[in-house]
């Protein structure tokens, strides 16, 4: 440590940090454009000039070191004069367009203008003027004269999101912020270039022109849909919500959130939102009341189960559920004498789990990891804020491998990637087991081929300190997932790594403590999905979309008495006979539990959309028709409270003894025929799948060519 003088005050700080960075220390604001915690320096607006001691000229605070003894101050005449100086010239070719600007409100130009500009221009000469450019259907480039070229977008795309798609063209008065050859913006993250733009030349295109920045309400929540828990803010003007941005969380998310975090609230406000009750009569639907459409489906959950038992009455749930919505429906079939329920509906097999599976470790501790093995992920799209971590652990040496179908595109470097066939997955972590047993003279625990890729897998894991196996979605859902597990754990016991899933979905760890599997002699969701069932219930999901069974599964509940469907959308209209309207995340109290199981609850941001009621409350009040006992909730909190979660602090933790991925399973290494299934990016969830921007996305627009090639072969 080091100590210098700021602004009179003495700081003490590590050697090698600049004076930015001390600056923020001592909770002293120098202005800045360039500058961004989160990125590297590049020191070009000259904005944060401040007067250093003995120095001829005012010095960047964002690029100037500190020494011992150092004297700087930020408020002199000589460091405003410079600050000035620098407004001035930044505002030459800065259009007059505040009035219409979508970051008017919220741009640091804007603020900093106010203290440092002038009230009159010295420059008479026409302004610079910057072509328009269409990057693609999420970010807005239409006043790109606005830009200032600070390269943070630039910076961004090259550090953070891995993928440098924009980047300088030309000098001087020249230059500008661009694509090249006429790309697109294509990457899972890049709506965090809107967030960091300090200007309006990069704006959210699906916002644009819909509101002003102080005419929006801001509420916490937590985003649905992959496992990472983002923390978001989701800003709202009336009853609806706007725009969804980043709410800062180190431990979970740092500053930045993935495009569909971003982007699917266009969901919540689109055509196809449910917002009363239905009931389909005489093969037609009408709208019923919710009195009328809660006593069909207790009545007929009653004579079906007098005709037929208790076990003909199933429930197949969403892990993009609450976790008070999954504990509750969870009750309500018990209560009913099933034990007919599960979230996991893709998944291809379903061994006897104790435990609850993980991440293995903690989310910022991916940032650490020296050596990491992936198996079975497209880890970039199928959980973009990990790959994020990994991306940077892997710029700080980290060896990292994979165990995959295709050579990953994670926009990191990987250093030994083992391709093969998903239904050799197991095969392959044969062969790794193998090397590691060879490499430390231990009796291996399946046989298995030494091969040059599985060597150095092998050998990366048995070097280096922080280590861990991470096993994605195709991972989780393959036919033989409890083999791939095992090995998994025998390798890791072998060289000191954690074990651990990415897990799917914003609350497949929550699923898992809300009860919401089969128990002894139940049906899991292939079984129920595969007939038998008398009386469906779907809690948030779509299984001709969600499930492992896929078309064939409207085919097969289309043949049950009575299938109940509790969504925030007119979906499974096909094979339903009730549709009762649920609140999505924004207009429900509830809480999901990410993949580390930290437990993170959250309020409505909007009232419910019509006649849409909260699924707790609708579970409730149905498991009340059937007179089911210890249904008494008055809030979310109370259930939370019952299952020995009350707090609602994002520190809490799902207690470790309940956390386990510890499973002992014979290895089974026969070539199985079952592909895993595993969504893609822009089709996680419901609400993604009706977002109208992200389906626009490269991405989307390439998965929809997969798919009809698939349906065509």
């Amino acid at each position: 440590m080091i100590e210098i003088e700021l602004d009179g005050k003495k700081v003490d700080i590590v050697e090698g940090s600049m004076i930015m960075h001390a600056a923020d220390k001592a909770g002293t604001y120098i202005p800045h454009f360039c500058y961004h915690k989160k990125l590297s320096i590049a020191a070009s607006c000259r904005m944060c000039l401040v007067d250093v001691e003995k120095m001829p000229k005012p010095m960047p605070a964002c690029a100037t070191p500190v020494t011992q003894g150092m004297i700087v101050r930020t408020k002199s005449d000589k460091a405003v004069k410079a600050q000035k100086s620098v407004m001035e010239f930044l505002l030459i070719n800065h259009p007059l367009d505040c009035p219409i600007c979508d970051q008017g409100g919220e741009c640091q130009l804007q603020d900093l203008a106010v203290g440092y500009g002038s009230s009159s221009s010295r420059y008479e000469e026409e302004k610079r003027v910057v072509a328009v450019k269409d990057v693609g259907p999420l970010i807005s480039m239409q006043e790109m004269s606005r830009c200032i070229h600070c390269t943070r977008c630039v910076r961004f795309g090259q550090e953070i999101a891995g993928v440098m798609e924009l980047g300088m063209s030309n000098r001087g008065e020249h230059a500008q912020i661009e694509t090249f050859v006429g790309n697109s913006v294509d990457s899972e993250l890049s709506g965090n270039m809107i967030d960091i733009c300090p200007v309006g030349a990069l704006t959210s295109k699906p916002f644009r022109y819909s509101a002003r920045t102080g005419e929006l309400s801001r509420r916490k929540s937590v985003s649905p849909h992959d496992s990472s828990g983002a923390n978001l803010i989701v800003q709202v003007k009336g009853n609806k919500v706007m725009r969804v941005v980043p709410l800062e969380n180190d431990a979970v998310n740092e500053c930045w959130i993935a495009d569909r975090d971003r982007f699917s609230y266009e969901a919540l406000n689109g055509d196809e939102r449910l917002t009363t009750p239905m009931l389909k009569q005489g093969g037609k639907w009408t709208n019923v009341d919710w009195q009328t459409a809660l006593e069909y489906v207790a009545n007929g959950l009653l004579e079906i189960k007098a005709n037929h038992g208790a076990s003909s009455i199933g429930a197949l749930v969403s892990p993009h559920s609450t976790l008070e919505e999954l504990f509750l429906a969870s009750t309500l079939v018990r209560g009913l004498g099933s034990e007919n329920v599960d979230y996991r509906l893709r998944n291809a097999e379903f061994p006897p789990v104790s435990g609850v599976r993980y991440l293995g470790t903690s989310v910022a501790s991916l940032s650490q990891l020296q050596r990491a093995l992936i198996v079975g992920s497209n880890l970039r799209k199928d959980h973009p804020l990990f790959a994020l971590r990994i991306r940077q652990a892997a710029k700080l040496g980290c060896v990292v491998s994979s165990v995959g179908a295709s050579e990953p595109d994670w926009a990191m470097s990987v250093a030994n990637s083992l391709v093969a066939p998903s239904t050799q997955w197991v095969q392959a972590m044969a062969d790794i087991a193998v090397a590691v047993a060879a490499q430390k003279g231990v009796a291996a625990p399946v046989a298995g081929s030494d091969t040059l890729v599985a060597k150095a897998i092998a050998t990366s894991l048995l070097s280096g300190e922080r280590k861990a196996i991470l096993l994605g979605n195709g991972a989780a859902h393959h036919a033989q997932a409890s083999s791939l597990l095992a090995l998994a754990n025998w390798i890791a016991g072998e060289t000191g790594a954690t074990v651990g899933y990415l897990t799917e979905a914003a609350n497949t760890v929550g699923a898992q403590v809300a009860g919401a599997t089969p128990g002894k002699d139940g049906l899991n969701a292939g079984q129920m999905l595969a007939g038998g069932l008398k009386a469906v219930v779907l809690l948030n999901n779509e299984p001709v979309f969600d499930s492992a069974a896929g078309a064939a599964a409207a085919q097969t509940l289309g043949n049950a008495e009575m299938v109940v469907t509790l969504s925030p959308f007119k979906t499974n209209m096909e094979f339903s006979d009730v549709l009762l309207p649920i609140a999505p995340f924004t207009e429900t109290s509830g809480t999901f539990v990410n993949a580390e199981g930290r437990v993170q609850s959250f309020h409505a941001v909007v009232k419910p959309l019509g006649e849409t009621r909260p699924a707790w409350k609708v579970l409730r009040v149905l498991a009340n028709l059937l007179k089911l006992p210890n249904f008494e909730f008055e809030s979310s909190q109370d259930v939370l409270t019952h299952l020995h979660l009350g707090a609602t602090d994002s520190t809490v933790h799902i207690p470790v003894e309940k956390l386990s991925n510890a499973y002992q399973a014979e290895v089974e290494l026969s070539v199985c025929t079952v592909e895993p299934v595993v969504a893609a990016i822009y089709q996680l969830d419901g609400i993604v799948r009706r977002a109208s921007s992200l389906q626009l996305t490269a991405d989307a627009q390439t998965a929809s060519i997969q798919t009809a090639q698939e349906e065509l072969a």
